[in-house]
């Protein structure tokens, strides 16, 4: 599904020069679980932006069924992540404007969908148990039910790789478990997640465990 094959990334010049990423290489099958864990700068994070193509690789190659992704346009990027990868991050970047179901509805809208979609958007707050929930603004909502309703939104094109970046990072124990429960449903679904996270009690819900440090991979450890 997906594969990352020795991946460099590489910031500043001479003095300055910071290698984040020293040659990682990662493959993800469909149904995969992966938690990417380290000490703070081992470059978890900059992986995962790199996977997602937020961010662009000094050397290797990042393919997806086969095909690179990590030499695309822009363009042909964000179709990419529209579509194909869904990506949730630790701050849930709602619009306060807006009511829970118009957040998840955002990214049919901007693919050029019509008010049906609203429907659809429904399905998802249901999927991740905030269907009553569906008119609330995000000041209205806990921070459990706002990353919920962020979950909504990243999987509402159907994407068969989540990415998590310290989903459950700012909250409590009962808050995270909730999050890790909708995680655990869309993976037996058939969905591929690469989570980074810095708790070992979260990664102890995934499937395998990657261990980075100092911007190499040291260990990959399958867990029952």
């Amino acid at each position: 599904m997906l594969e990352v094959k020795e991946a460099l990334k590489v910031y500043g010049e001479g003095e300055a020069r910071v290698v984040a990423l020293d040659k990682v290489s990662l493959k993800v099958n469909k149904g995969d679980y992966i938690a990417i864990m380290g000490p703070s700068g081992s470059g978890k994070s900059t992986l995962l932006n790199i996977i997602g193509g937020l961010d662009r690789i000094s050397g290797g190659e990042v393919l997806l069924d086969g095909k690179r992704i990590d030499n695309l346009d822009e363009n042909s990027l964000v179709e990419v992540r529209r579509r194909r990868i869904a990506y949730v991050f630790q701050q849930y970047h709602l619009l306060p404007s807006l009511t829970a179901v118009e957040n998840v509805y955002m990214p049919l809208l901007f693919g050029g969908s019509n008010g049906q979609g609203l429907d659809k958007a429904m399905e998802f707050l249901k999927m991740v148990g905030l269907e009553k929930r569906a008119l609330h603004k995000p000041g209205q909502l806990s921070g459990g039910e706002q990353q919920r309703v962020a979950i909504a939104r990243a999987i509402i094109h159907n994407p068969s790789l989540i990415l998590a970046d310290e989903p459950t990072g700012n909250m409590d124990q009962k808050t995270g478990a909730d999050i890790l429960e909708v995680f655990a449903r869309l993976n037996e679904e058939g969905r591929s997640i690469v989570m980074v996270t810095h708790s070992p009690e979260v990664a102890r819900h995934a499937k395998e465990i990657v261990y980075l440090k100092d911007g190499r991979r040291v260990e990959r450890v399958e867990q029952k």
